[in-house]
């Protein structure tokens, strides 16, 4: 019978563990962009007008625990820069040709950027506030703005919007924080991007 007991006590100590555990299991999933469904959206303004365009991804994946969103890592193909709004074929080309210059992104030394999430904190359904560092010409700066995340299944869709200082990546040109006299040459040094994303488990 004292066997018996000790048999029951140690089935229970073993079933207690086994829910212990499992309150605090997590179960971790990637989720890896599909760069053919995903971009940057990015737009620019100047005295004169405005400019915008898309950056292709080259790779990317996003992190959750429990269907939390916890972290995740994009990398964007700067060479696949794209102005969307010139119509004419030469001034397009002349536009790109001036972005990938080492007076803006510089695409032969920095052929890619970056994000890296490092916190997101939820913000109600689907919202997140996304805190990360951004990279870009091999200088990073922390970014902090809210992403809507849609998971169905084994697919998540996300997307962001930050405004961005160029001059804080050491993109100065034409920007009236460091040149006098620009007129209507003046390009503002804040600009948008928009960041959509699909990935799949």
């Amino acid at each position: 019978m004292k066997i018996h007991y000790q048999l029951v006590a140690i089935l229970l100590i073993s079933v207690g563990t086994m829910a212990t555990r499992s309150k605090h299991t997590t179960y971790s999933d990637t989720y890896k962009v599909d760069v053919l469904k995903s971009n940057l959206h990015w737009k620019a303004r100047k005295v004169t007008g405005e400019h915008m365009g898309t950056v292709k991804l080259a790779d990317g994946a996003l992190q959750f625990d429990d269907r939390k969103l916890t972290g995740g890592q994009f990398t964007f193909d700067m060479n696949s820069l794209v102005c969307s709004d010139l119509i004419d074929q030469e001034y397009n080309a002349k536009l790109i040709g001036h972005l990938k210059s080492d007076d803006f992104f510089s695409t032969g030394k920095h052929p890619t950027s970056s994000f890296t999430i490092t916190k997101a904190i939820p913000k109600g359904t689907a919202t997140y506030l996304v805190t990360g560092n951004m990279r870009i010409k091999g200088i990073s700066n922390p970014l902090t703005f809210p992403v809507r995340v849609k998971q169905d299944g084994a697919t998540v869709e996300a997307q962001g919007k930050v405004t961005l200082d160029r001059t804080k990546y050491d993109i100065k040109y034409g920007s009236t924080s460091f040149f006098d006299a620009l007129g209507d040459k003046a390009i503002y040094d804040d600009f948008d991007i928009e960041l959509k994303l699909t990935a799949n488990k």
